[in-house]
């Protein structure tokens, strides 16, 4: 079966903390991604594929609601979730894409994004057949499950991220202290 790449029938968005199984040939997963990372995985042989999109590497949310933010909480959701439709992990394929450095002089947290990917999947044993991962602009992406097509469409121009801006300290005067 053909898919159309200029008029699905469905598109489906995914956004940080977010990820979808479909078995649908005419749906096609799509988001936009900065330091983010989305994994595109599909079993060919089970007719399913599905897409993540996470926010941090692996590790432990500091509350429970937060998990959906960390990688490794999102890689077995969609993992089992192809599982839970008939997909094996030895048939497996993944392409990666993300992981941007948006902000220069904060830590690289796109770079610790893509390596935490690309370790989970060895990991796991599934096997990356495509990457882009890195440089400085965000990403649009679109997948098609089924047929394992990817487009990315690379921005123009960087995300802009403004720096924190803090209030200054509020000075207090304190009053003397005397001690007998």
């Amino acid at each position: 079966m053909e898919e159309s790449l200029t008029s699905p029938a469905r598109k489906i968005h995914i956004i940080q903390g977010e990820y979808q199984v479909v078995r649908d040939s005419g749906v096609v997963l799509s988001t936009v991604l900065g330091s983010c990372v989305a994994a595109c995985l599909r079993d060919p042989e089970a007719g399913v594929g599905g897409m993540n999109h996470f926010l941090l590497p692996g590790g432990k949310a500091a509350k429970p609601l937060e998990a959906e933010r960390y990688g490794a909480y999102l890689m077995e959701l969609l993992i089992n979730g192809l599982l839970k439709h008939g997909a094996r992990r030895e048939r497996m394929e993944a392409k990666i894409f993300g992981g941007s450095r948006m902000v220069e002089g904060l830590s690289d947290i796109g770079a610790e994004n893509g390596a935490f990917a690309r370790e989970f999947l060895k990991n796991e044993g599934i096997r990356i057949v495509a990457e882009n991962l890195g440089g400085r602009l965000g990403r649009r992406l679109e997948y098609h499950p089924l047929s394992g097509r990817a487009r990315q469409i690379l921005l123009s121009t960087p995300i802009a991220v403004e720096p924190v801006k803090r209030a200054p300290e509020k000075k207090v005067a304190y009053g003397t202290l005397e001690l007998f």
